[in-house]
């Protein structure tokens, strides 16, 4: 598993190794004690699976608050995305400053997110299934969402006109949302 670092130090991206031939490839996209031997103690709980039968729908920018604050690892299971990590630890020196990482079925490659950050992603390709890991378990009164096209995170989706939910189409500006995290309680 190659780990490489992202313009935010605590995102990661982690691209397994394939091994293939002319049947198709074998990955291994999670080892618990490999990932530790590279510093990433990690203990998972929940696994999702979503499904965008279009291209440009946008989920997020979601997180959830502590007590069940969550890390994800995510990766693309077909198609391709963007995906962007927003800090939103307020006393973090990369506070409201995000990175975004192609994800793709053909790249292999999967985005480590920890507590403390926000969460979304646009698809590229009709029919794209992001598959993620979870730290902890989905908690419907420690959810919440901020704008994604905020002009304060100013992000780049490389879309204008994307397909949203109504909730994430009404959800709260940046400035408007008190975050919940600090460094310490987005361990």
């Amino acid at each position: 598993m190659d780990v490489s670092a992202t313009s935010l130090p605590d995102v990661l991206i982690l691209t397994p190794r394939r091994f293939g031939d002319d049947r198709g490839f074998f990955s291994e996209s999670w080892n618990a004690q490999r990932m530790a031997e590279a510093g990433l103690d990690i203990a998972f709980v929940q696994d999702n699976h979503s499904f965008s039968e279009k291209a440009g729908t946008l989920r997020g920018l979601h997180y959830q608050s502590p007590p069940h604050a969550q890390g994800k690892l995510v990766r693309c299971g077909r198609g391709s995305l963007f995906d962007v990590a927003v800090d939103f630890r307020r006393d973090s020196p990369n506070f409201g400053k995000w990175v975004g990482v192609e994800l793709s079925y053909d790249n292999g490659k999967q985005l480590w997110i920890p507590p403390g950050f926000l969460h979304g992603f646009v698809t590229r390709e009709a029919g794209t299934e992001i598959i993620y890991k979870c730290t902890d378990y989905y908690a419907a009164d420690c959810d919440g969402a901020v704008r994604w096209d905020d002009p304060d995170l100013a992000i780049d989706w490389g879309v204008s006109d994307p397909i949203l939910s109504a909730k994430d189409a009404a959800a709260a500006t940046w400035s408007a949302v008190h975050t919940p995290f600090t460094m310490e309680n987005a361990q």
